[in-house]
């Protein structure tokens, strides 16, 4: 379905009984990622949440009006929040999704119940650790241009972020299979603009590590143990950050245990989930 949120169409799923904790759950790479991950990852869940997943302004089926900057997008998590009634959200995001959740938990804190993070950063050092990782790789020898024109978001258009996108994707597998890589190029949506604004203008200011002591609510932060773009290292500050988190590595994973390790991760999240405070219907 299309829900209007903040004057922008948005293509939003409601997976799950209703009268269940809410979670909103949050896609990464925005101008490539969409709501299709995190409903194949969190639909596991909707047997006990109502799990909502949408295309990020600019992302996916959703319309790219006004600005993509992080303050509209966690506005924009706030606007569904609001549109499925429900007072407080378990906040969810892997990789940028997870630059996003954070985002909204720092921004709108009374309305987090608990947040679930998957392979992301508290800021953007992550940039510098990945362009390292990349050109160390064995895997495959990777362009530079087009490494470099991809993190700096500045992409031609979308035939050239897909030309771009196919080159770090070898990368993100804990096993390499190139056949399953251009399966990825060919179904990803590709919106150059959102890439180029996200990587250009909020990448270079992103920094939360002074906003995260204050997060008070249950955290789970999970990541795989070779993941090149947010390594290890970018978990471990979060957890550092955030009193009492909660951090697991998942030893045989890339970018995405959520897929992986996809039992494990589940029943992860699950139990974390499961030992949350009960939670009156529609919170």
């Amino acid at each position: 379905m299309f829900v209007e949120i903040n004057g922008n169409r948005l293509a939003v799923e409601v997976l799950g009984p209703e009268g269940a904790p809410v979670l909103i759950t949050h896609h990464g790479a925005p101008g490539l990622g969409s709501r299709a991950e995190p409903k194949a990852s969190f639909g596991r869940l909707a047997d006990a949440y109502r799990v909502v997943v949408f295309d990020a302004r600019g992302s996916g089926e959703s319309e790219g009006n006004g600005t993509f900057s992080h303050e509209q997008w966690a506005a924009d998590i706030d606007g569904l929040r609001e549109w499925i009634g429900a007072d407080q959200v378990i906040m969810a995001g892997g990789s940028y999704g997870g630059f996003m959740a954070m985002e909204y938990t720092t921004r709108y804190p009374d309305r987090v119940r608990a947040l679930v993070l998957r392979d992301t950063s508290p800021d953007n050092s992550h940039e510098e650790k990945a362009l390292a990782n990349a050109l160390a790789s064995a895997r495959v020898k990777i362009d530079r241009e087009k490494l470099d024109r991809i993190f700096a978001g500045a992409v031609r258009d979308d035939d050239d972020l897909r030309d771009c996108w196919r080159e770090i994707l070898p990368l993100y597998d804990y096993h390499y299979d190139p056949a399953a890589v251009e399966r990825k190029v060919a179904e990803t949506p590709y919106r150059y603009q959102a890439h180029n604004y996200a990587f250009s203008h909020n990448l270079p200011a992103y920094d939360l590590k002074a906003k995260l002591p204050s997060v008070t609510c249950p955290a789970l932060i999970t990541v795989g143990r070779t993941d090149w773009i947010t390594p290890v290292e970018c978990s471990e500050k979060i957890a550092a950050l955030i009193p009492g988190s909660r951090l697991v590595v998942f030893e045989k994973s890339g970018h995405s245990p959520q897929i992986e390790e996809a039992d494990a991760w589940t029943s992860t999240v699950r139990g974390f989930l499961a030992e949350l405070p009960e939670a009156s219907p529609h919170v």
